[in-house]
């Protein structure tokens, strides 16, 4: 009886399900999972920034750059912006709107320099570069929050409009550019401090729907070859009762064969003109057989 399920349409069957449920728990659940352990992780961190204090840049940088406990982390620069050095980041969306990004270096006064992000201008018609107002001059106190640098770009930066446009903000590309040694990383100044232009907004505290996603590809990677189960015992079944069937038919028929007044069950009121075999019935119901359509066929090949 096993031997009916090796065939090629049950083989596929298998196989998908197989695949299907192999990439569900080791890629799809656990990218969604993963995905939602990092918003979990950064909601937190900005919880955690908003509850304390602002720190002095100075006491967060480790060697050249920051590590990934400092983002989101409130800092105070002290020094002065270098306008000169100004770089656009191009056409990065904000709310779904084109938009120009002012990143511009910041030397410290405890000698670093910082990339700073001063937030961004919508883009023009035909997304021109808007007019960006300058930072401030001399010696600035401003408040922003540590970012990790992008990775860089495999694109070229290019001089559009009268200014250096990058793609990404990674520090070591445009310290290329401009021609400084720049810190490992960013800082993305806060709403309302010197120096900001339309400042970035800072993400929603929301999980999203990552968590669901991911349970349902758990759920899925289980469902799949419960299915296939499912359908194996049905077929079992369905096999079962057409073997019963086709006995109770043997015998019937033997019975009508040694009858000398055997009926001609082809004009039997109850026999069937569509005779209608267990592909075109519900495959897997409860339908119980058609007797009268099966002895009327076989008296008409018996003819």
């Amino acid at each position: 009886m096993w031997r009916r399920f090796l065939t090629p349409g049950w083989l596929f069957l298998t196989l998908f399900v197989v695949i299907f449920s192999y990439f569900s728990f080791t890629f799809f659940a656990p990218w969604q999972l993963g995905k939602d352990e990092q918003i979990v992780e950064r909601n937190e961190q900005i919880e955690a920034a908003y509850e304390a204090d602002p720190v002095p840049v100075e006491q967060i940088l480790d060697g050249e750059g920051f590590s990934d406990g400092d983002q989101w982390t409130r800092v105070i620069l002290n020094g002065r912006f270098l306008p000169e050095d100004e770089v656009l980041l191009r056409l990065r969306s904000i709310e779904t709107l084109p938009a120009y990004h002012s990143l511009t270096p910041f030397q410290l006064d405890s000698g670093p320099i910082i990339l700073v992000n001063r937030g961004y201008e919508p883009a023009g018609e035909a997304n021109a570069v808007p007019e960006i107002a300058d930072p401030p001059a001399g010696e600035v106190s401003t408040i922003g929050m540590v970012q990790l640098a992008e990775p860089p770009s495999d694109r070229a930066a290019l001089q559009d409009q009268g200014y250096q446009q990058v793609y990404t903000i990674n520090p070591e590309q445009i310290g290329e550019l401009t021609g400084h040694e720049l810190v490992d990383g960013y800082v993305q100044l806060s709403e309302g401090e010197p120096g900001v232009l339309n400042a970035i907004p800072v993400p929603k505290l929301d999980r999203g729907t990552h968590l669901s996603y991911g349970l349902q590809w758990l759920a899925f990677g289980v469902l799949a070859p419960a299915g296939l189960v499912y359908f194996v015992i049905s077929e079992l079944r369905e096999r079962r009762r057409v073997r019963e069937e086709d006995a109770e038919m043997a015998a019937a028929d033997d019975r009508l064969a040694g009858d000398e007044d055997e009926e001609d069950l082809s004009q039997h009121p109850d026999a069937r003109v569509v005779h209608r075999s267990r592909d075109v019935r519900d495959r897997y119901g409860d339908a119980k057989p058609d007797f009268y359509a099966k002895f009327a066929k076989r008296q008409r090949e018996r003819q």
